[in-house]
């Protein structure tokens, strides 16, 4: 793997795709071991970039109400404070041409700012979420796939491997699970993707096609459950399977729409199949009731627990214990 050979790993090779580090000598001659090409080659893509960026950058800056409009985005990174004189509001435009990789607003617009009005939304009245938040952690989330090497999307091909995706939820530990979720869906051509989201940004998860051929799934792990995590998986892969093409951005678990309604049926149905609805019915909520369902369905007892909760067959807090909880601290190295 390609960040295998760069100093500062996968740090390093993110860098180099979002635009914030230089590519230097050292790292075009360890891009040219890696992918083939010369190091001359690598450092003449790098000075065409750097061209290229400044050359949008002198546009922008010769625009007041483009370079204004640019510095409104969010990008990763402190945010300025204070009154911007003309060096350092240049460096702020910079970082935004870069991130996004679009030489003018118009190009912005056309690829991320269409998603705000057709993308939908799922929200409730106890969150809200900042678009630009939203739109800065989904963009991270493209950058994360874009190292995630894929074989070309095919649904069958994932609808083919739901059983064994949805038996990784017996695995207590994200590091020991996580990899084997990434290797199963990137062989349907789903990059798998792990992004704690910024302040202003309340989503679970989102799914969109990156490229023609491959396809991604944003997870947050919002609310810090196994019940939570897996069930906005499925939901997630519901969407790629029976919705295509389109964004979608989830905040919210609800049945707003038909497409939320499909993709919660779907996400429930992988949890409590339908020819074990009858059984699921008559469940007694007793820890081992619920665990010996669980494991005669190949799943965690905790996401059984939710499903019972949300058809209120118990109460929202009541058997809470069967499910899996993480911190932060925990999830730090494979949710940055």
């Amino acid at each position: 793997m390609v960040a295998d050979r760069l100093d500062g790993g996968m740090e390093t090779l993110r860098g180099l795709l979002d635009g914030s580090l230089d590519l230097d000598e050292h790292h075009a001659s360890t891009l040219s071991a890696s992918l083939g090409g010369t190091t001359a080659f690598w450092l003449k893509r790098q000075a065409d970039y750097r061209e290229m960026l400044e050359r949008a950058l002198y546009r922008a800056m010769a625009d007041h109400d483009e370079s204004a409009a640019w510095l409104t985005l969010h990008v990763p990174g402190p945010k300025p404070r204070g009154r911007l004189n003309e060096e350092r509001r240049r460096d702020e435009v910079r970082r935004r041409l870069a991130f996004y990789n679009v030489g003018t607003m118009s190009a912005w617009q056309a690829r991320y700012g269409r998603i705000c009005s057709e993308t939908l939304f799922r929200t409730t009245d106890a969150f809200t979420s900042d678009d630009g938040a939203v739109l800065m952690w989904l963009r991270n989330g493209e950058l994360g796939a874009d190292v995630v090497d894929t074989r070309p999307w095919s649904p069958g091909n994932l609808h083919d491997r739901l059983k064994a995706i949805r038996a990784l939820s017996k695995i207590r530990h994200p590091e020991l699970f996580l990899p084997k979720l990434r290797a199963l869906c990137a062989e349907a051509g789903v990059a798998v993707v792990t992004k704690r989201a910024p302040d202003g940004c309340r989503a679970s998860g989102a799914s969109r096609m990156v490229a023609p051929d491959k396809a991604m799934v944003l997870l947050s792990f919002r609310g810090l459950s196994d019940d939570k995590f897996w069930f906005t998986l499925f939901h997630e892969l519901a969407h790629l399977i029976l919705h295509g093409a389109r964004t979608f951005l989830d905040v919210d678990m609800g049945d707003d729409n038909d497409s939320e309604r499909e993709a919660n049926e779907f996400a429930a149905r992988l949890i409590v199949p339908e020819h074990r609805e009858g059984d699921f019915a008559r469940l007694s909520p007793t820890k081992d009731d619920v665990i010996r369902f669980s494991v005669a369905g190949d799943v965690a007892p905790g996401l059984t627990v939710g499903q019972m909760q949300h058809r209120r067959m118990i109460h929202h807090k009541q058997l809470d214990f069967l499910k899996r909880r993480w911190k932060w601290e925990q999830l730090r190295p494979f949710v940055e």
